[in-house]
């Protein structure tokens, strides 16, 4: 009996041993497979999170370029209405003819309508293009890209200068359209040199914005040739 004893509490013993190792095996794989799945689930997170970045980055400059164009095509047809309106008032100004005078007035007034209602348009696209640019500037890391957009940040605010002043000078230049009489068989303007003075500074000003806004565009075609070709070298 004592050797049968003996016997069975050897064994209960070993099956204890055994099932002992076996749940510590599975609390140990349980421990593992959660350190796994948590580090699996952090560089997964990561991942997504740079592909969102990515994403974001992409859409956000995308609008951005299209609004941009968007400016620039309003600021195109504002110059041209203010050209066209240019062109007639200097015209009316010579005219010995009331009729012909009135027409060339009115075609004046019309165009510096248009031209303001253009160059309106145009400097809220440049101020939101602007925005646009700094907000994608936020998901991206990279040097290159946060060089151009800030030469296109710099262009987008000269764009939005440019198109005040010439709205102001629209404003004005209506203004003297809107003065000019026929007196004794020829146009006259009557008095108004505050009106051509402040014309005359706004578009001086604008000469000089010019220039600026157009180095800023020879800019962004260099940076970005020279970018293009930096990605073509071998490495």
């Amino acid at each position: 009996m004592a050797g049968m004893f003996d016997r069975n509490m050897f064994i209960m013993l070993i099956s204890i041993m055994i099932g002992a190792i076996t749940v510590t095996y599975f609390i140990a794989d349980i421990v593992n497979q959660s350190k796994m799945e948590e580090l699996t689930f952090e560089y997964t997170t990561e991942i997504e999170t740079i592909e969102e970045k990515n994403i974001n980055f992409i859409s956000i400059l995308l609008e951005s370029l299209i609004l941009l164009d968007s400016s620039r095509e309003d600021r195109a047809f504002g110059n041209y209405h203010f050209d066209i309106a240019s062109i007639f008032y200097y015209q009316a100004l010579t005219e010995d003819d009331i009729s012909k005078m009135e027409t060339d007035k009115n075609i004046t007034i019309d165009n510096c309508t248009e031209a303001m209602l253009k160059y309106s348009i145009s400097n809220l696209n440049f101020k939101s293009t602007s925005d646009l640019f700094n907000n994608a500037k936020k998901y991206t890391d990279y040097n290159n890209y946060l060089k151009l957009i800030d030469i296109y940040i710099n262009l987008t605010e000269s764009g939005e200068k440019l198109t005040m002043l010439r709205y102001n000078s629209s404003n004005y230049l209506r203004q003297l359209a809107e003065n000019l009489t026929f007196v004794n068989g020829s146009a006259t303007s009557g008095n108004v040199s505050i009106l051509l003075t402040l014309f005359n500074e706004s578009m001086r000003m604008y000469e000089e914005e010019l220039a600026i806004y157009e180095e800023y565009e020879e800019k962004v075609d260099e940076y970005s040739i020279e970018g293009f070709r930096q990605k073509r070298e071998p490495i």
